[in-house]
């Protein structure tokens, strides 16, 4: 028994290792890739909504597009402004903090001369002049970053675009590969993986627009400087889920010390945690719900894992990658729907690019599930064999 299990264990070791290697060789294309499922889960039901409504679809991911490129574009020509404005504010002030830092390094507790002082600064200056072959040759490579970046978003759109044109038709493509025994519980995994997506990103986003306005206001109303470029990183940073909103709150305490004083910086790290202990207990408990929510553990580990082997992208694509496969497999391993369903309750043709129909509650992973289960009393017999279209 052992001995069998130890050969089935290398085995989805290599299968998962022959993954990763593959993931890794394709990065330019698996990182627009996942980039774009995501804005995918987040502008479908949107488009959905305008086709109910009559809209047609092609029109309905226009405008879907149009308008939210528009809206990100305005918010960041705005924080770029307001950035620029305020850097000048901000570099007088750290330069003052840094007098005061010099003063009393000086004539306080630690009685330091001015020449252990200048031999610090002088050791500083040796240090970027050491490295400045790197700092360079990091700048040389600028422009290639830069193509790289482009590339990946015209990659991005263009996916994005057949995901909401025709995102059931791709997956429904896609598993055709899979056994017809099995197909359709295959695909009713995807879709509910898919609604959960859906749940995640939007609770994400409304999680992360709560902080950055919360904590952005504080620092505007305490006046410390790129207030709203801050909150901007507040925003970001709320989806790495723990330990984006650390490092995102870490770096306003700081500039809140440098700029303002150790008692402005403790009122915004108070802020801080004030808001964090809000969406802790009732934001993503109320928004995420049961079907969504994984462990804290979890999240950490996922967390890690993705910066470890992919970077700040990987830690981005972590968390949503689990809570997708974390419903994706209790849809496989569960031997009814309406067991799946007790666990969350709390074309056959070529693709050929055509638009998809909406349904009322498709995202919905309570309502996939009820369907599933009349689905299943419907046909007793439990065949899973889908006649192919004509």
């Amino acid at each position: 028994m052992g001995a069998e299990w130890c050969w089935r264990l290398l085995v989805i070791f290599a299968a998962v290792l022959a993954l990763w290697m593959m993931v890794q060789k394709l990065a330019t294309v698996v990182v627009p890739l996942a980039i774009a499922l995501l804005a995918a889960a987040l502008l479908a039901p949107l488009v959905d909504w305008m086709q109910r409504l009559g809209v047609p679809r092609s029109v309905g991911v226009f405008v879907a597009l149009v308008g939210s490129l528009g809206l990100v574009a305005g918010i960041m020509t705005f924080v770029v402004e307001q950035f620029v404005a305020g850097v000048p504010q901000l570099s007088d002030e750290v330069t003052s903090s840094i007098h005061k830092v010099q003063d009393w390094l000086i004539n306080g507790a630690p009685h330091l001369s001015n020449e252990q002082i200048r031999n610090a600064g002088d050791q500083i200056v040796k240090t970027i002049q050491s490295n400045q072959n790197a700092l360079t040759s990091g700048a040389l490579t600028t422009a290639t970053v830069i193509g790289h970046i482009l590339t990946g978003l015209f990659l991005t759109l263009f996916i994005l675009i057949f995901f909401l044109y025709g995102g059931d038709q791709i997956w429904h493509f896609v598993t055709r590969l899979v056994p017809t025994p099995h197909r359709e519980k295959v695909r009713t995994a995807g879709q509910l993986g898919f609604g959960t997506l859906v749940g995640f990103v939007r609770a994400t986003v409304a999680v992360a627009a709560v902080d950055a306005i919360g904590i952005g206001a504080g620092l505007a109303i305490l006046g410390v400087p790129l207030a709203l470029p801050l909150a901007s990183l507040v925003f970001v940073g709320a989806f790495i889920p723990i330990i984006g909103a650390f490092l995102a709150g870490f770096i306003a305490v700081f500039i809140a010390l440098v700029t303002k004083g150790l008692v402005t910086a403790l009122i915004v790290l108070g802020i801080i945690i004030a808001v964090m202990q809000l969406e802790g207990h009732v934001l993503q408990p109320l928004l995420l719900g049961r079907a969504v929510s994984i462990h804290p553990l979890a999240v950490v580990l996922a967390i890690t894992a993705g910066v470890v082997l992919g970077g700040i992208g990987g830690g981005l694509l972590a968390v949503p990658f689990v809570a997708v496969m974390n419903t994706a497999i209790r849809s496989l391993l569960a031997d009814s729907p309406e067991e799946m369903y007790g666990e969350l309750q709390t074309g056959e043709g070529l693709y050929d690019a055509e638009p998809d129909e909406p349904e009322p509650g498709r995202f919905d992973v309570a309502a996939t599930l009820a369907a599933e289960s009349d689905s299943a009393r419907l046909d007793k017999d439990g065949s899973d064999d889908v006649a192919p279209k004509g």
